[in-house]
């Protein structure tokens, strides 16, 4: 089972990625996209993973050392959770950079290419974006501002 969660963990976000770098503008992407609920999926398969290992997992987070991350992570539930984890966060963040962007009037081929980097290397990512934002051109006055600004 844990085998098919991790399999499935992706697949249940690759979707709303694929509408955000590959039909930015299309409307039904901004609607589908605006509910942070399309980050559920992959959040609850973590939850799946973990819950039934909460002891050990609580362990290791609530005192975390190297050896005993490795030994959690080095297990099936701990891989296949720390997927879930970063796959879930990752589109959140990739939703923050799509109307973040959106709101600043960035172009959206080079935030398609950003996401799809994003969706690979996520820290990198969003530290690429982030200096994209402080580029005097993508500094938008307060009113072009809306919730995406963080």
């Amino acid at each position: 089972m844990t085998r098919s969660l991790f399999d499935l963990t992706f697949w249940l976000a690759a979707p709303v990625w694929a509408l955000m770098i590959l039909a930015p503008r299309w409307h039904r992407t901004q609607t589908i996209v605006a509910s942070p609920l399309i980050c559920v999926p992959p959040l609850l398969i973590y939850a799946t993973l973990v819950l039934p290992e909460f002891g050990p997992f609580l362990s290791v987070l609530v005192n975390p050392n190297l050896p005993g991350l490795q030994a959690i992570l080095a297990s099936d539930a701990g891989a296949a959770a720390a997927w879930a984890h970063f796959v879930g966060f990752d589109l959140f963040v990739g939703r923050w950079i799509y109307f973040d962007s959106r709101a600043r009037g960035i172009h959206p081929v080079p935030i398609s290419g950003l996401l799809l980097f994003t969706i690979l290397f996520a820290p990198l990512g969003v530290l690429a974006y982030l200096l994209i934002r402080l580029l005097p051109a993508h500094r938008p006055t307060p009113n072009q501002l809306t919730h995406a600004e963080a």
